[in-house]
């Protein structure tokens, strides 16, 4: 019923019939949610109990804990989407087991120039060059601040991925990183080092081991080991470059490894020019998601699931759709998906439909629990049989 509603109905109206920018339609969605978040009007609560009954699945086959924190299910809202944390409290009401906040940077800034927000609805894609605009940290930690004393937490774990200040130099990474970890701290569950967006001049050059180390070790001095830190990568690193960032997440004792962003690759494409400019998607500046990031991040995933022997948790992201394009990555050696460009193409039915698929998978191999599927296909491709349940899922 949901896919006729959204993918017949709405989709096309959004996308077509009304030619809507997506950027303003995405400004549409936070500020109905934040209208949503903010009030306690029983109109409101009425709302948001019924986005939970229409989207939400829970089964404990899909839980699962990593990092001290209890994931309702491994399905993620990836950064980008609020970065503001502004429906923080909400997305859990979309059936999502966790949700990452921000980009966020320690000072706020409007990004770059309009429009740099396009769909590539032939491609199942999107080409952004957002840039990080953001309101800042420091409004971010006053935003979840105000919901504490309100006696709001949210009902799931909740990331916050840092990026770099357009205007700090290359050189004063770190100190800018640190300033926006120390005002964020009390109030994320888990971070995100972003290194790895094509959308800041010079900000991938911080991935190369010799560059992130210094932000690395910062952080993890100001951390003192009291929260998951992870580092999120580009798809289009070379496997020497990502073996390095894998030997220095070991050393430095990260949490794990978000693999992938947004790639600045356009080989494959379909969609020739962006209707938007009428420019040559080639010649467009930004990163490309949604499908035909999917093959590379997977690849990515098994990567590092293989460096690691399995024992440094992985979030897969990039060209999640379907219950099966999630169970690739899983497969692959990711503990936890998360997802953005499928969901806008998809439909706010897509995380329940998402969970469903996933259980069925999991009763078809006998697995109890999704840690076990874990990584079952790249062990598999060593010769190695995995450790399975044999009871299904009950």
């Amino acid at each position: 019923m949901g896919t006729d509603i959204y993918q017949i109905g709405i989709r096309p109206l959004l996308f077509h019939g009304l030619n809507v920018d997506p950027e303003l339609l995405h400004r549409w969605t936070l500020a109905w949610l934040q209208g949503l978040e903010d009030t306690d009007h029983p109109i409101a609560q009425l709302t948001t109990r019924a986005l939970h009954r229409s989207y939400c699945l829970e089964h404990s086959a899909l839980c699962q804990s990593l990092w001290g924190l209890s994931f309702a299910n491994p399905v993620g809202l990836a950064a980008g989407f609020d970065k503001d944390a502004v429906a923080v409290g909400l997305w859990s009401d979309f059936g999502f087991g966790f949700a990452e906040m921000g980009t966020v940077t320690l000072h706020a800034q409007p990004g770059n120039p309009l429009p740099r927000l396009f769909r590539l609805p032939a491609d199942r894609a999107a080409l952004n060059r957002m840039g990080f605009n953001n309101q800042g940290a420091e409004a971010m930690a006053a935003r979840f601040q105000a919901r504490q004393q309100r006696g709001l937490t949210p009902a799931y774990p909740v990331g916050v991925n840092l990026g770099k200040s357009k205007v700090t130099p290359l050189d004063a990474a770190p100190e800018d990183y640190v300033g926006s970890f120390r005002l964020l701290k009390p109030w994320g569950d888990y971070f995100v080092v972003n290194v790895s967006s094509p959308n800041t001049p010079g900000l991938r050059s911080l991935q190369a081991a010799d560059q992130l180390v210094g932000i690395v070790a910062a952080l993890q001095n100001e951390n003192q080991g009291d929260k998951p830190l992870l580092v999120k990568i580009a798809p289009d690193l070379e496997w020497e470059a990502i073996a390095a960032i894998v030997e220095l997440a070991q050393t430095y004792q990260l949490a794990g490894i978000i693999a992938t962003n947004t790639t600045i690759h356009r080989e494959g494409l379909t969609t020739a020019t962006l209707r938007a400019t009428g420019n040559r998607v080639e010649d467009e500046m930004g990163g490309i998601s949604g499908a035909p990031l999917r093959q590379r991040s997977t690849e990515v995933i098994r990567f590092i699931y293989q460096k690691t022997t399995g024992t440094l948790p992985i979030i897969g992201v990039g060209g999640i759709f379907t219950a099966e394009d999630a169970w690739e990555k899983i497969t692959a050696g990711a503990s936890l998906v998360q997802v953005y460009t499928g969901w806008i193409y998809e439909g706010p039915w897509m995380v329940r439909r998402i969970l469903t698929g996933l259980l069925h998978r999991l009763q078809h191999h006998g697995f109890r629990q999704i840690d076990q599927a874990v990584g079952i296909d790249t062990i598999h491709s060593d010769g190695v049989l995995p450790a399975g349940g044999t009871d299904g899922v009950g």
